[in-house]
């Protein structure tokens, strides 16, 4: 019975602890700091949320850049992979539909990431190379030149952390509205 009753205590205590406190604290601590990061990165466009900067969204219009593939179709309450393996014909089946749908042929191949959706189904970035590759449809779907698609995401590569952490990358819901932004008269491409 001893044995037990410390263990209860244990338990409470540790509850209590790292259940309680610690959150409690990392929680306020995150939204003196960061308050912005800390309630989620949330763009707001014409005074409601347009969405997120760290959950990836569809866009499926040839008037945007797309975003990665996603098998939980881009929603947050559902995010995983397919779990489909290389030796899986309905993943190849897949890729290959993903393939044709993006326009990639051999002499122009699709950027992996435009075709391989990620581990959680949510991310909200593709490589700057995945972003130029879908210059020519949104260019002639918007009747915009190439060049000032070329300057959009440049403007909008992120660059690595502290220049030697992670990859340059594009959050596509960026880049689509400093798109948008590119129709309204008087405005330029600045990104949100």
């Amino acid at each position: 019975m001893p044995g037990i009753l410390t263990s209860l205590r244990l338990f409470l205590g540790c509850a209590i602890l790292c259940g309680l406190l610690y959150t409690t604290a990392l929680t306020l601590f995150s939204q003196a700091v960061w308050p912005w990061q800390a309630g989620g990165s949330l763009l707001v466009k014409d005074g409601r949320v347009t969405g997120s900067l760290l959950l990836g969204q569809p866009f499926a219009s040839a008037r945007y850049f797309h975003s990665r593939p996603s098998a939980s179709h881009h929603d947050p309450h559902a995010s995983g992979g397919s779990n489909w393996g290389p030796s899986s014909s309905q993943w190849r089946e897949a890729l290959q539909q993903r393939i044709v749908a993006a326009g990639g042929t051999t002499v122009n191949p699709v950027p992996a990431d435009l075709v391989m959706a990620s581990g959680s189904g949510l991310d909200p970035h593709i490589t700057p190379e995945a972003a130029r590759f879908q210059i020519p449809r949104v260019a002639h779907a918007r009747q915009l030149s190439e060049d000032t698609l070329q300057q959009l995401v440049r403007q909008v590569t992120e660059k690595p952390i502290m220049r030697l952490i992670g990859a340059k990358r594009v959050n596509v819901l960026r880049l689509n509205l400093a798109l948008d932004a590119l129709d309204k008269p008087g405005r330029t491409a600045s990104p949100p």
